[in-house]
């Protein structure tokens, strides 16, 4: 438990660095720059759509792991927009939650 703890640290030091640096030198738009790549239907734009799939699948993940509750919902829409600046927090605290219990942390009272 205490390498994906150290793990999801990093990830969220690193994307939050990456974030700052993103803002800072294009701004808070992210349309235009996942859109036109998609649309042109190269690498680029399968990298992205792929990504964003990816973030659909985790906040499906964060909504069934909370039985899709309200709060579980609205964490899941949070993290699918979001993505891993949001997810790799809440990771950290669900494995502080589980007491380090892997398959509680991924399916909560479920097991």
């Amino acid at each position: 438990m205490a390498l994906f703890r150290i793990f999801v640290i990093l990830a969220f030091v690193l994307i939050a660095v990456f974030t700052i640096a993103a803002v800072t030198r294009e701004g808070a738009d992210l349309l235009t720059p996942f859109v036109g790549p998609v649309l042109t239907m190269g690498w680029q734009g399968q990298f992205h759509v792929d990504f964003a799939l990816y973030l659909i699948a985790s906040a499906l993940w964060v909504a069934w792991r909370s039985r899709f509750s309200g709060s579980g919902i609205a964490m899941a829409l949070i993290c699918g927009v979001m993505g891993m600046i949001v997810l790799a927090p809440y990771l950290l605290y669900l494995s502080y939650m589980s007491k380090g219990d892997m398959a509680v942390l991924l399916t909560g009272d479920r097991g």
